[in-house]
């Protein structure tokens, strides 16, 4: 199975893409990456592999700033026009699979508000793999205030020792979305998803876990 690289047209500017698509794909899962590390990342490529294992496709893409390599992320408003850009895409190249949004930290908040601000034409539900609930060692939930505006339902994958999203605060936010919302808890996992090794389970198990529990989420959406 070989990924395919793309181009992505977001305004004047283009940014890169990577589709993998499983032949017994079952819905495209549009895969934004967290803040500091791009989509080639070892995190998002085992993401991107472990779902096409289990028959979801996925499209990793770039944010503008980091397709540049800067090392600071765009303002809203172009990371919002990123996310629409590669929907769009998305659904451009996979007409017949349904589709889902999302991402790691800092890409799947991104996604999340511009669904908030207007949704993304066909996307069935968003997935977040960590989402960045507050910065390490500031807990808050301001971040979380525009999820009450997605009306599409929403798949929260945290570790339980998540420092951006501690779980006195992230339980309630999630309870409060009602229905649309489910949360999904890695045991002893950080917000990537590791694990000590005291815990009697490797990283490995954790992102396995992760995967299978998206795997599930989508594949009962998708139907």
């Amino acid at each position: 199975m070989d990924e395919i690289e793309l181009g992505i047209a977001v305004g004047d500017e283009q940014v890169s893409g990577l589709l993998l698509c499983p032949t017994d794909a079952k819905a495209l899962y549009l895969l934004a990456h967290g803040a500091g590390a791009g989509m080639r990342h070892r995190s998002l490529a085992a993401a991107a592999e472990g779902l096409a294992a289990r028959g979801i496709a996925t499209l990793r893409y770039q944010f503008l700033y980091m397709e540049k390599g800067s090392k600071r992320p765009d303002p809203p408003k172009l990371a919002h026009a990123a996310v629409r850009a590669a929907a769009a895409e998305a659904a451009r190249l996979a007409p017949d699979l349904p589709l889902f949004a999302g991402g790691r930290s800092f890409g799947g908040r991104m996604t999340s508000q511009a669904q908030a601000e207007a949704p993304l034409p066909g996307v069935r539900g968003l997935v977040f793999l960590g989402f960045p609930l507050h910065p390490a060692g500031k807990p808050g939930i301001s971040r979380a205030e525009h999820l009450a505006r997605v009306q599409i339902p929403m798949l929260f994958v945290s570790g339980t020792r998540d420092a951006l999203a501690e779980l006195d605060l992230l339980r309630p936010v999630v309870a409060d979305l009602g229905s649309r919302a489910t949360l999904h808890l890695i045991d002893h996992a950080d917000h990537g998803f590791r694990v000590a090794a005291r815990s009697g389970r490797s990283s490995a198990d954790a992102e396995a876990e992760a995967w299978d529990a998206v795997a599930d989420w989508i594949g009962k959406l998708a139907t």
